[in-house]
């Protein structure tokens, strides 16, 4: 497939080499005048500007150009990098054309292996994302970090502000698991919550993250991929969103956030949204979401494809329960010492699923206590 079709390319100062020889310049091929092989990539970044699912509109400048500024410029990681910037998306006819433009892109890319990294743009346009699981033809979970939960139902709520909700409704449905992190309550209306809970999906607000940020990581971790709203960040420190908001997460927590997405080893595809370079007059929004690219790609090649749970790199721990079920089966990773739940459907026990859990899940376990985990996935299993 000719994916040029589909691209605008960069300007050559947006894409101006650095001095130093190490930088990441060095390392990626961008769409300038000639089109890059993303075939061979490892990851591939597409700019995104299409503002029409939003109240406020468009941006007089293009985010993603500004982010790619500062990104350009940092300094390669311990690996080497192979990287395609495939320019900036053209806007379909329609927003829903552009919906399905990158479901059809995305949608390449995951066939031949390659992450896409989705920058800039409305918060909405990762329905377009979602869209492209749909070719998997299998059940997938996905992650969400904002600082709202966006599932209006009012019939005038701009795009933006009901996107989850399509997601979850889509028919037909793919949608296996769904975990929402950073969002901060007095921001989200409490039938919202008691839907997702409903439905028996994992949420974790902003206080818990801020508690212990590692927490979060057994979410990220069982996402096919995730989608990161820069509004879910404190205004102080990534000033490039609207309204403004003076709490949310800190720049080193979203960093922290992206390399625990870019270490999952099943995920695909990542996007970061909503920036508004209009209200970032000193870039320092756009330095904080290229340093959480920069996280992102350096958690990618520090991933070790640990999910073959009979291999030697696996212990196998057993609990026992006094209850049903009568025994539970943990999995830690020997190098990375992450930890898995097997959970067997009580309903069929041919049907099983091996779910990232935390240490304390364990220990919850060994105390006798069935985690939550296990509960919520047990019913979404059903």
């Amino acid at each position: 497939m000719n994916l040029g079709i589909f691209f605008d390319p960069l300007r050559e100062e947006v894409v101006a080499p650095p001095a130093a020889p190490t930088a990441l310049a060095a390392y990626i091929a961008p769409f300038v005048h000639t089109f890059p092989d993303w075939r061979t990539a490892d990851l591939a970044i597409i700019g995104l500007d299409d503002w029409r699912g939003t109240a406020a509109g468009a941006p007089t400048h293009h985010g993603a150009d500004a982010v790619r500024q500062r990104f350009y410029h940092m300094q390669r990681g311990v690996r080497p990098a192979k990287l395609v910037d495939l320019g900036n998306l053209r806007p379909g006819l329609t927003l829903e054309d552009t919906y399905l433009r990158l479901r059809e892109i995305v949608a390449t890319l995951l066939e031949h292996n390659t992450v896409a990294i989705l920058l800039g743009g409305g918060p909405d346009l990762d329905y377009g994302q979602f869209l492209a699981y749909e070719t998997l033809d299998r059940p997938i979970s996905f992650a969400s970090v904002d600082a709202r939960v966006d599932m209006a139902e009012y019939d005038c709520a701009p795009a933006e502000e009901a996107h989850l909700r399509r997601m979850i409704m889509h028919e037909p449905n793919f949608l296996f698991n769904f975990a929402q992190l950073g969002h901060q309550q007095y921001l989200v209306a409490p039938d919202v919550l008691a839907a997702l809970e409903k439905l028996h999906f994992e949420t974790m607000r902003l206080g818990a993250i801020r508690t212990d940020v590692r927490q979060a990581e057994p979410l990220l971790r069982q996402a096919d991929f995730v989608t990161f709203d820069v509004a879910a960040l404190r205004w102080t420190e990534a000033p490039g969103y609207y309204p403004a908001n003076s709490f949310g997460l800190s720049s080193e927590e979203a960093a922290q956030l992206a390399w625990y997405a870019g270490h999952n080893d099943q995920l695909t595809s990542f996007g970061l949204y909503g920036y508004r370079p209009d209200h970032d007059a000193h870039g320092l929004a756009a330095g904080t979401l290229a340093t959480m690219l920069w996280y992102f790609v350096e958690g990618f090649y520090h991933r070790w494809g640990e999910m073959d749970f009979q291999s030697r790199r696996f212990i196998r721990y057993a609990v026992g329960l006094p209850g049903t079920p009568a025994k539970l089966v943990f999995y830690k990773a020997k190098r990375t010492e992450k930890w898995w739940l097997e959970v067997e459907s009580l309903a069929d026990q041919d049907i099983k699923r091996i779910v990232p859990c935390s240490y304390d899940d364990y220990i919850r376990a060994a105390q006798g206590d069935l985690p939550n985990r296990w509960i919520l996935t047990q019913a979404l299993l059903g």
